[in-house]
């Protein structure tokens, strides 16, 4: 898929994120803008934060972790504790995975809070 067309695609998947968290109303060209634009912002902070190297989106990346359908399995919350609160949600799993998220996100790696809020709505886009 060439780079347009992925960005298209987050566009229109922020597009369609917004319209959901606002009830089915219709929102303004300007807010579903502002949402496709967090949701680019937070595809390059997933590129930039090389979370291929551990995750699969879309079959690109590691196949240990797949994040396709996230957003189906965990809430906005969830998916934002898994970054702030990352030891607590690890020991929620029935099973410690062999790499563990919290050892790579440590006081060096951890995500401000403008690229978390954009790596969250990256990710609720991952249906």
């Amino acid at each position: 898929m060439t780079r347009w067309r992925e960005r298209r695609k987050l566009a229109v998947l922020g597009g369609l994120l917004l319209g959901l968290m606002a009830g089915g109303r219709a929102l303004s060209y300007e807010r579903q803008s502002e949402a496709a634009a967090l949701v680019a912002a937070g595809r390059r902070v997933y590129d930039d934060r090389q979370c291929a190297t551990c995750h699969m989106i879309a079959g690109q990346g590691n196949r240990r972790f797949p994040l396709d359908g996230v957003a189906r399995r965990l809430s906005e919350a969830d998916l934002e504790r898994w970054l702030t609160a990352t030891d607590e949600m690890e020991r929620a799993l029935p099973q410690q995975p062999a790499i563990r998220m919290s050892e790579w996100l440590d006081d060096q790696r951890a995500i401000n809070a403008k690229d978390r809020a954009a790596l969250v709505a990256f990710l609720a886009t991952l249906r």
